[in-house]
């Protein structure tokens, strides 16, 4: 098995289990390319590894990803990976890692699990955003698993955000901002802005908008074959658009269209863990003292 280890960052939480990983999977017999942010790490640990660069393309015929960090760094990946269909291993070293799939205290045996084949693949939609006109950074990689969000910049006055789905106008939010969110991003963003929770594989879209001042309006859900489209104004010449952990300015009056992509992530779920008890491990559902009686 060819194995590519990503990390967004090079905290020393990282390069200890990249280092304990690297050992874990040589000890397995497999093939292990280390992310060259760490290369220096590895140096000094005087650790002999093969590296690859993750700023560019996916070149090498990978297997699994595995990703070494928190949520973030699990999106960070997403562009490296791209349509591969090479499924990522989310291992968490940071803190509420809702989307990682291994805890750094259970590493050892999560691996064992996994290299036995005792997982299973879940399938996770993004969205694809392009702009009129064109805006060179988001048609570069325009895709986005959790959510894309529109929200003000450097002005405390709310924005007028026109919306419109599948060609039918839909309302006109006066808010802070706007959030659509995937599935996977109805528990982060959107779920800390009052939205629902959806499992993975729910096939729709969140709008869900950021304070609003109509005082009625409330998130929606849509299926994913609708094709939303949105414009901003404001007091200001420009707002921000987000794309997960990316930021973007955009002029006012742009017009903003998003859609399902064309192709999904995939990310690896060891058995004995699932959805729903993530939700009770990290959100702490069903934590009442009712619940021991």
């Amino acid at each position: 098995m060819n194995i590519a280890l990503f990390s967004a960052y090079d905290q020393a939480v990282t390069v200890e289990y990249a280092l304990a990983i690297h050992k874990i999977v040589q000890n397995q017999g497999h093939q292990i390319w280390i992310d060259q942010r760490l290369q220096k790490h590895f140096e000094r640990a005087e650790c002999a590894a093969d590296f690859f660069d993750s700023s560019q393309s996916m070149k090498q015929d990978f297997d699994v990803l595995f990703s070494v960090g928190g949520d973030g760094t699990l999106l960070r990946a997403i562009p490296f990976v791209y349509d591969s269909g090479v499924p990522i291993l989310g291992i968490n070293t940071g803190r509420l890692g809702f989307l990682t799939s291994l805890q750094k205290e259970s590493l050892e045996k999560g691996l064992e699990l996994f290299f036995k084949g005792s997982y299973e693949l879940v399938s996770r939609s993004l969205i694809h955003l392009q702009t009129e006109p064109r805006v060179d950074a988001i048609e570069d990689f325009g895709y986005a698993l959790n959510e894309v969000t529109l929200i003000r910049k450097n002005s405390t006055a709310m924005l007028r955000i026109d919306s419109q789905v599948n060609n039918k106008q839909l309302t006109n939010y006066w808010a802070d901002g706007l959030i659509v969110a995937t599935p996977t991003g109805s528990t982060g963003y959107s779920l800390s802005n009052g939205g629902p929770i959806l499992t993975p594989e729910t096939e729709c879209f969140v709008l869900n908008p950021i304070a609003p001042h109509n005082i009625n309006i409330r998130p929606l859900i849509l299926p994913d074959t609708a094709k939303i489209q949105l414009s901003v104004e404001g007091r200001g010449t420009h707002h921000l658009v987000s794309m997960d952990a990316r930021m973007l300015s955009v002029p006012m009056h742009t017009k903003i269209l998003l859609q399902k992509a064309p192709f999904q992530i995939q990310t690896i779920q060891i058995h004995g863990d699932d959805f729903f008890q993530t939700l009770r491990n990290k959100l702490f559902w069903g934590h009442d003292p009712r619940n021991r009686q």
